[in-house]
């Protein structure tokens, strides 16, 4: 996704004093995404990793997002160089395809695993007699996701046939860039983008998320279930909501511009104006959009109450493997000098 239109700035238009701000700003924006994201999404996979046992379904599904957020923020660095280098490509064109297929397979990923966890809060909550069929059993799951992570990497496999690295001899850079054989496929590429990855998820995940905010209102109004179900039950679902609420938040800028590119395409509006507009604002949305993948982490220990008690047992668990292993070693100690004592003459 990133630069996915970086051939026209560098061929149509002159660059203006904004792209010198993208310049400077954008690398320490995209390292502070890494670095929160890394570090945040690891924590994550360890915390799910370690209480593999008692995972549930959502759990399945936010595991594999945070495998998905941390894939792509770990691609970061390299655009950090090379948007430091004026959009220069020192990696060559295989990483060129690498690193861009991982990033487009982590938006098409997101909403679907989000859409996933949506689903399977409403049926949690709304359809709780549905819900206790083989659909919901961790392995069924677990064989979902690795569809999603198929699927996302099917969508995002013209940037290993496209992406190419060219030498602009105008601008002295060899960029990274989407070399598209015609215009059909830039345009199939807008369409893909807003279609599988806004107008037909958001739908089923704003269905989902009126039934459960009005099943969690009834709950709470009536107090027909126990206080510790019902509290467990509100909190997964809040934090579900959030995450919801922050992914569209993050990515709807970024699917307006490709909206907004697709116009552009047609010359419903056109001009070196537009297009440097365009550019821009894909600069500026691809980021915000990207740093959902730093926020997730995040929200998970903010609002998951379940997330916390769980990430404080796996916690204590290393606390108490490090604590049994300098015992270990201290009785290994004390044994070796008593042998010692007891061998002197």
């Amino acid at each position: 996704m990133v630069s996915n239109w970086s051939v026209d700035p560098l061929m149509e238009c002159n660059h203006t004093a904004a792209w010198d701000w993208v310049y400077s700003i954008q690398p320490v924006y995209m390292s502070v995404i890494c670095l929160l994201g890394m570090v945040g999404n690891t924590f994550v996979l360890c915390v799910f990793c370690f209480q593999k046992r008692h995972s549930t379904v959502a759990d399945i599904y936010l595991g594999n997002l945070a495998a998905a957020d941390l894939l792509m923020v770990s691609c970061l660095p390299f655009w950090v160089v090379a948007v430091i280098q004026e959009f220069h490509w020192p990696f060559g064109e295989l990483m060129c395809q690498l690193v861009n297929i991982v990033i487009g397979m982590n938006y098409y990923c997101s909403v679907l695993f989000l859409t996933l966890v949506s689903v399977d809060r409403y049926l949690v909550l709304a359809r709780p007699l549905s819900s206790q069929g083989r659909g919901r059993k961790p392995a069924w799951a677990s064989g979902i996701c690795l569809v999603v992570w198929v699927v996302g990497a099917l969508l995002s496999l013209p940037a290993l046939l496209f992406r190419s690295v060219q030498f602009f001899p105008h601008l002295g850079v060899e960029a990274c860039y989407m070399a598209y054989p015609h215009d059909g496929w830039r345009l199939r590429y807008n369409l893909t983008v807003n279609i599988v990855g806004f107008l037909v998820p958001i739908p089923i995940v704003s269905f989902c998320s009126y039934h459960i905010i009005s099943v969690l209102r009834d709950n709470q109004a009536s107090r027909g279930r126990s206080t510790t179900a019902a509290g467990t039950e509100r909190k997964a679902a809040q934090l579900v909501l959030i995450v919801l609420a922050i992914f569209i938040l993050c990515w709807l800028p970024y699917q307006v511009v490709i909206f907004l590119d697709t116009l552009y395409h047609y010359e419903v509006i056109s001009g070196c104006g537009w297009m440097d507009v365009l550019e821009i604002s894909t600069q500026l949305a691809t980021y915000l959009g990207y740093s959902n993948s730093s926020l997730n982490p995040f929200l998970y220990v903010i609002v998951g109450k379940h997330f916390k008690q769980r990430a404080r047992g796996v916690c204590r668990q290393m606390m108490c493997r490090g604590k049994g292993r300098k015992s270990y070693h201290t009785v290994n100690l004390n044994s070796t000098i008593k042998y010692t004592d007891s061998t002197k003459v």
